[in-house]
């Protein structure tokens, strides 16, 4: 009998762990997010802050943020489901971590000018990641493009309001 004929998978990629894994990543990424959003709010300190004319209005953050980090949590169980990815798992804590940590640099301490070294490394560990997945992962660097534009594009705005505060 060939080997090919005896060999059993070791599951599909939708199995019944994968998806109770998917279900972690889910309520990690989803749920912390929102945790921190619900906790760490933009309140009277926000509001009084001068803030550049492409600042976008309060209501665009909530939806862009709930489809970034869906894509962050798919993004983190497709690399643990690949298992040989030492590198890129480190890659996306980091890039997560940082991302949790903005919030409460920005918002919390009310420190602008920390939230802004906070996030350029966040940019350059979303973007490293997004360049290492590409060549053999293209869906998940796919799901990243949004993620690193609009984390660019929170970069200007971080730096602008530090700058005009």
């Amino acid at each position: 009998m060939s080997q090919s004929l005896t060999h059993k998978p070791t599951g599909s990629p939708l199995d019944r762990q994968s998806l109770l894994t998917l279900a972690k990543f889910l309520l990690l990424v989803m749920g912390g997010g929102f945790l921190i959003g619900l906790t760490f709010t933009p309140g009277e300190w926000y509001a009084a802050l001068n803030k550049p004319p492409f600042n976008p209005p309060s209501w665009v953050f909530g939806p862009v943020w709930t489809v970034i980090y869906l894509f962050i949590a798919i993004v983190g169980w497709r690399i643990h489901q690949r298992g040989d990815l030492r590198h890129l798992r480190g890659l996306w804590w980091t890039q997560l971590a940082l991302n949790f940590l903005w919030t409460p640099a920005f918002f919390y301490l009310n420190m602008p000018w920390l939230a802004f070294s906070v996030i350029a490394p966040l940019l350059v560990s979303i973007v490293a990641l997004l360049a290492r997945l590409a060549p053999t992962d293209r869906l998940s660097a796919a799901l990243f493009v949004p993620y690193a534009g609009w984390v660019g594009f929170a970069s200007v705005l971080n730096l602008s309001i530090a700058i005009l505060n």
